[in-house]
């Protein structure tokens, strides 16, 4: 069986991307669908947010997407992150077939991350890189004695979040705003609020690993 995996050179999942290659026989790593000249078996398309042409999706049997999300439901960007805002503590992952709509084609496994509720952006990308690797590998284990379904039910998106997205409201306890702390990035859009006039920026810790770097 003829491996790839897909994801973006730029992205988050790239060091997770290298963990699950060294775990697929022969499974070969690429940064940019264009450099992909051979044909897959099975193409694992994760954290990849360039559009894929009928044409790429044609040459491979399989084109694997996992989403966090309980399909058709949550569609779109984030879809993580928007539910941890909205206080879910059980998020169900998806993996299904690329088709030419967006997030739409048959379902072959779903599992379900279950959340402590204080995990922070780290973690959770911990916890989601986890779960992407665990039901990729499962995928394998029953290829290709595995059958998807049609998704039904109605469709919901999620919109694309920007770093304006981790505003404080200084008005409220920070208690109301904690799922928001939870999903900023310390380094690439860190929460902040503006005071007369003055944007400040807030990074959050635990403390043990606060202290572990040396704060």
């Amino acid at each position: 069986m003829r491996v790839a995996i897909l994801t973006s050179q730029s992205q988050w999942f790239v060091p997770y991307a290298k963990d699950l290659q060294a775990k697929i026989p022969d499974a070969k790593l690429y940064f940019d669908a264009k450099e992909m000249l051979e044909s897959f078996d099975v193409v694992f398309i994760l954290s990849y947010h360039k559009i894929l042409e009928k044409h790429f999706l044609k040459r491979h049997k399989h084109n694997i997407v996992i989403h966090a999300s309980a399909l058709p439901k949550g569609k779109g960007w984030s879809p993580l992150f928007w539910q941890v805002l909205e206080g879910k503590k059980e998020i169900i992952f998806s993996l299904f077939q690329a088709s030419g709509g967006v997030d739409s084609g048959e379902i072959y496994l779903q599992k379900t991350l279950h959340l402590s509720g204080v995990e922070l952006y780290e973690e959770l990308r911990e916890k989601q890189a986890a779960m992407c690797r665990e039901m990729a590998l499962e995928f394998l284990e029953m290829y290709p004695n595995i059958k998807g379904v049609m998704q039904e039910g109605e469709s919901s998106f999620y919109a694309k979040r920007s770093k304006e997205d981790s505003k404080l409201d200084i008005t409220k306890s920070i208690e109301s705003q904690f799922n928001l702390l939870r999903i900023v990035s310390n380094e690439e859009f860190p929460a902040f609020f503006y005071k007369d006039g003055k944007k400040f920026i807030l990074k959050i810790y635990k403390e043990d690993s606060a202290n572990q770097g040396g704060g």
